[in-house]
């Protein structure tokens, strides 16, 4: 298979998974597996598209971003948005800075990789459906304007997400709905947070592996930068109205299909 059509496959993957509760980083390292992709540059490669799937959410928030970024010097309610993001954002970071090595251990390497992603992937959707059933009445419905403290404590359920297989997404969805916050807010200020996040994440992958890819990678990049951009955008656009209507069910559903079919698959190589 050619170079430019893994790019797109990876993109599409990438794009679809990176802001839905089901791990981007699960399913990159499957879908690298299943196309036989191993080495250095494409584990560069799917750090790069990342940032497509980042350049989504900002396309599809431009307006926020910019009035809070005009709004900075004299808006009140611009300064405590901006805190509020910037607080949920720095234990990720300060968990992130100090475990990244062991993470990648075992992110890098075959032999953990899919077990871990197999165990964690299924326990994560059986604990979608029932934290779902459990989850108080919401309190707070504005994902713009939520108390600080609310969103410190979104932050520490974001650091779930360091473990592989663990969806960002839905460790800041499904515990802003613990912490009484609705549905559509949680997930606005999910959106929100990715930015820094994974720009910040991102940036230092790539600041590591650049040097991995050349100039002949380049169209290899763009197409999967492109594509990654491209679904994103789709999937930013739609999924708050469909998490509205449906909840976070059919993806712990989901999470766990694919879990125990990665648990057989493990089973059946041995």
């Amino acid at each position: 298979m050619s170079d430019l059509l893994n790019a797109v496959l990876l993109g599409i993957v990438e794009g679809l998974t990176e802001f839905l509760p089901v791990s981007s980083t699960a399913h990159l390292l499957i879908a690298e597996r299943v196309l036989h992709l191993a080495g250095d540059k494409w584990e560069a490669f799917t750090i790069v598209i990342q940032l497509g799937a980042i350049l989504a959410v900002v396309a599809g928030y431009w307006r926020k971003f910019a009035d809070t970024i005009a709004g900075l010097p004299s808006d009140k309610q611009a300064q405590r948005f901006a805190a509020s993001v910037l607080i949920a954002f720095l234990p990720a970071a300060v968990a992130g800075a100090i475990l990244i090595k062991k993470i990648n251990a075992v992110l890098l390497n075959p032999e953990t990789a899919l077990p871990v992603i197999a165990a964690t992937m299924t326990l994560g959707g059986i604990l979608i459906l029932v934290f779902e059933r459990i989850a108080p009445k919401p309190r707070y419905h504005d994902g713009d304007r939520l108390p600080l403290s609310k969103a410190f404590q979104v932050g520490l359920c974001q650091v779930l997400a360091i473990l592989p297989g663990v969806s960002r997404s839905g460790a800041t969805i499904l515990g802003g709905e613990l912490l009484g916050i609705e549905r559509a807010a949680i997930a606005h200020f999910t959106f929100y947070l990715a930015v820094p996040t994974m720009f910040g994440a991102t940036a230092l992958q790539l600041y590591k592996k650049w040097a991995l890819l050349s100039a002949s990678d380049l169209s290899t990049i763009a197409i999967g930068f492109v594509v990654s951009f491209i679904v994103a955008y789709g999937v930013v656009l739609t999924f708050i109205k469909f998490l509205s209507r449906y909840g976070l069910k059919p993806f712990g559903w989901y999470r766990i299909v694919l879990g125990l079919i990665l648990f057989v698959t493990l089973l059946a190589s041995r």
